[in-house]
């Protein structure tokens, strides 16, 4: 006779076995369903997950760490939460941990190396079975070094860490600007500036080389590059004063979306039309850069996928620690609206 609800509930606490009995299969098999193996038929998935509800059976992951050595969870350390973009990263990287079986921790760094470091030891010590790494301005290749000191598999992403090897996944943002410079000189541009970030990242000098590469490609002088803070009022005064120049921009290629919405205000404010007078082109494509008017032109760099990419190849390593590293360029793609 199968087990209820009410008798298990009473007498103790719901085990592995209570589960296969109530659904009439092994404990292997109940096993195999909470690893999330594909090994098990839907019909049986479906019958053995009724009974874990039915008998209120709850993993001890603690006893499954102590068999496998495994905690079944991730750090995920980001520079910042308030981006759109990493909103959509780091929901791509929690939906394949958790098919996975595995549960995401995240931390904001707030750019703070420092911050970051702490959030790192914690992870280390809730024995977290490895960490996505989003870089913030300043970090120092002894942090990657230290991680694999402790045997702590690391994927970076979006900002390789100068000097630090790894696995890494991120845009391919010299192929991004490539595509917007080849863009404006087709539609006749020739004062193209580049509003970079003005944090030291791989992520903004990538933009850097890549324009300068691509402006001398044309036959174009090396252009305007005014590196920027992300505050809306930095990046107006910015463009203020270069449209205020003897010889202004008729294009602007922006670091993201962000940025070039805030520069798509200010040249809309002194009475220049967008996508005629003056381009702009932003990174990211988020989704205000559709909801604008005018809907601004974007980069997509598809943060979902990095998320997933980062999220797989992070599990790879984990059950791989020797292999040879891996880096893997997202390509990206040039959205066309009306600025």
């Amino acid at each position: 006779m199968r087990s209820t609800v009410t008798d298990v509930g009473a007498r103790r606490q719901a085990t592995l076995g209570d589960v296969a009995a109530q659904a009439s299969v092994s404990r292997a098999t109940v096993s195999l369903v909470l690893r999330q193996s594909p090994l098990v038929a839907v019909s049986t998935r479906e019958r053995v997950e009724e009974a874990i509800a039915a008998v209120g059976y709850v993993y001890n992951r603690g006893a499954a760490r102590l068999r496998t050595g495994l905690s079944g969870t991730i750090g995920v350390i980001v520079p910042e939460i308030t981006n759109p973009f990493y909103a959509d990263l780091t929901a791509g990287i929690d939906e394949t941990l958790d098919a996975a079986g595995r549960l995401a921790f995240l931390a904001n760094s707030n750019e703070s190396p420092q911050r970051q470091e702490r959030f790192v030891r914690r992870v280390k010590e809730q024995g977290a079975d490895g960490v996505i790494l989003c870089a913030a301005v300043g970090t120092s290749p002894a942090l990657i070094a230290q991680l694999r000191t402790w045997r702590l598999p690391c994927v970076q992403i979006l900002r390789a860490v100068k000097g630090a090897e790894g696995d890494f996944v991120g845009p391919d943002f010299r192929a991004g600007i490539a595509t917007v410079i080849r863009h404006f000189v087709a539609r006749g541009h020739t004062r193209i500036a580049l509003l970079p970030s003005s944090k030291q990242t791989s992520a903004a000098q990538d933009r850097v080389d890549a324009f300068a590469s691509s402006m001398v490609e044309h036959g174009l002088a090396p252009g305007l590059v005014r590196a920027c803070d992300a505050a809306p009022e930095a990046i107006a005064a910015e463009v203020g004063r270069l449209l205020e120049g003897s010889d202004p921009p008729t294009a602007f290629a922006c670091h993201n979306d962000l940025m070039a919405l805030d520069a798509a205000k200010e040249i809309t404010r002194r009475g220049l039309k967008l996508g005629s007078a003056v381009s702009v082109i932003g990174f990211d494509d988020i989704p205000e850069a559709s909801r604008a008017v005018p809907r601004l032109s974007s980069v997509a760099t598809f943060p979902n996928t990095i998320g997933r990419r980062a999220a797989n190849l992070l599990l790879r390593r984990i059950g791989s620690p020797s292999s040879t590293y891996e880096r893997f360029l997202i390509e990206p793609q040039l959205i066309v609206r009306q600025t």
